[in-house]
């Protein structure tokens, strides 16, 4: 072996190294679909915008509802050690419509606004680095707070409490995620549960969701010199169970169910800056009774990491 091929080869072991050191710090691929297991890096700042699309209706009794929304969602990060993470995250329904049949006709209910917050904490318990290579496993908790409208009034009068942007009382989350993360390739996957008070009579019912995330380096195929720039494929999977929403201490027959989503998407990663999109892909839905069914979900937005 000649003596170019040596110092190339130790010059390529050397970078995976300093890749290996830098991975945390790094703007790095992520889950799309899910906020939890970001990566943010001690002393750092984290800050994701995303539009949001969905469409939901119900045809099991012929034409009845439908809701289209366009939603903001604003996630903001702070790492305040190697291993604490502070998260805010809150949405912003830009435009959210229902489309109502009733005897007299179409009707069209319309909101907007921020929706409930979303505020936790999440600590890595375990960390096991090597060159090229790290896995963590981190619980979370925190508080929802509800910073939405609960009480919204149009022509119609009171929107109906499940259209409103916030339950109006406050909740807790709680959860655990796990990253294996290589040079080539990560995967992330978590699983939470939800759960707000009683407002007004009504609660929103609670939500148990397992998450999965698998990002791939397609771009550029071999790690080399220059400024980091890679395009990842990403497929994720949610499954959510939502409970039956109680009004006055009573279910609501047409709420809830289990839903499993399929999200095929790509991320744009560069040393500052991360430009994703995905579209969730309802697999299968078992709703109770005529609860709304998602038909799609689109995101698209960026992620920044700063100092």
């Amino acid at each position: 072996m000649t003596s170019i091929t040596l110092t190339r080869h130790r010059v390529t072991r050397r970078l995976a190294g300093l890749m290996a050191c830098l991975l945390p710090a790094l703007a790095a691929a992520g889950p799309i679909t899910f906020n939890t297991a970001l990566p943010v890096a001690k002393g750092q700042w984290l800050m994701r915008e995303q539009y949001i699309q969905l469409y939901r209706s119900d045809d099991t009794a012929g034409p009845g509802l439908d809701v289209h929304a366009g939603v903001l969602g604003n996630v903001l990060a702070y790492g305040v050690t190697s291993r604490l993470t502070l998260f805010a995250m809150a949405p912003w329904y830009l435009n959210k419509t229902l489309n109502a049949a009733t005897p007299m006709g179409r009707m069209r209910l319309t909101a907007s606004g921020i929706g409930d917050t979303q505020l936790f904490a999440r600590y890595t318990l375990f960390q096991l680095d090597a060159p090229g290579r790290s896995f963590r496993i981190a619980p979370l908790a925190g508080v929802i707070a509800p910073t939405g409208s609960s009480h919204t009034v149009d022509r119609f009068g009171p929107l109906p409490r499940p259209f409103q942007n916030g339950t109006g009382a406050w909740g807790g989350l709680a959860g655990v995620v796990a990253t294996y993360q290589t040079l080539a390739w990560e995967f992330d996957a978590g699983a939470t549960y939800q759960a707000t008070g009683t407002h007004d009579g009504y609660q929103a019912g609670a939500v148990s969701q397992l998450d999965g995330s698998f990002q791939y380096r397609l771009w550029p195929s071999r790690l080399g010199a220059g400024v980091p720039r890679f395009l990842y494929g990403v497929l994720e999977t949610n499954l959510i169970r939502t409970d039956r929403d109680r009004t006055d201490g009573l279910d609501v027959p047409d709420s809830g169910g289990t839903q499993w989503f399929v999200s095929p998407g790509l991320q744009f990663v560069t040393m500052n800056y991360i430009l994703e999109t995905a579209v969730q892909i309802p697999i299968a839905q078992d709703m109770n009774g005529h609860a709304l069914r998602d038909r799609y979900i689109f995101h698209i937005g960026f992620r920044a990491h700063f100092q």
